[in-house]
């Protein structure tokens, strides 16, 4: 069955229409990244690094941050295991430039989740 769209109509509906939906999400909260290794040094915070190893053996990982890569097939079961299975439990995202922490925040939310927050500026 032919389609009645062009291969670039096809493109921007299946490719740039959900992603400008996805940037369009009421984005999450945030804190800067003093205000939370603050918040995780009096154990009020969990910290995740989403970023992958050889990220994490370039530029170290954040003072007591746990380490969760976002391409684990399981990342929400694992971090819910970090906060021992606390949904409510506070967390902070952070990467190399806080591009994917608002776009796992998201997906974390979408799994009940209630206080997640992305630290903006990442480890760059």
């Amino acid at each position: 069955m032919p389609s009645r769209f062009s291969p670039l109509i096809r493109w921007a509906l299946l490719v740039v229409l959900p992603l400008a939906a996805a940037c369009a999400r009421e984005s999450g909260p945030s804190l800067a990244a003093p205000e939370a290794l603050e918040l995780a040094r009096a154990h009020k915070l969990t910290i995740v690094d989403i970023r992958r190893p050889e990220e994490w053996r370039q530029t170290g990982v954040a003072e007591g941050a746990a380490r969760i890569d976002m391409r684990h097939p399981q990342f929400a079961d694992a971090v819910l295991a970090q906060v021992g299975g606390d949904r409510n439990a506070p967390i902070a995202l952070i990467c190399r430039t806080g591009n994917r922490t608002s776009q796992m925040q998201a997906v974390l939310r979408d799994q009940g989740f209630t206080k997640v927050y992305h630290i903006g500026e990442g480890m760059a």
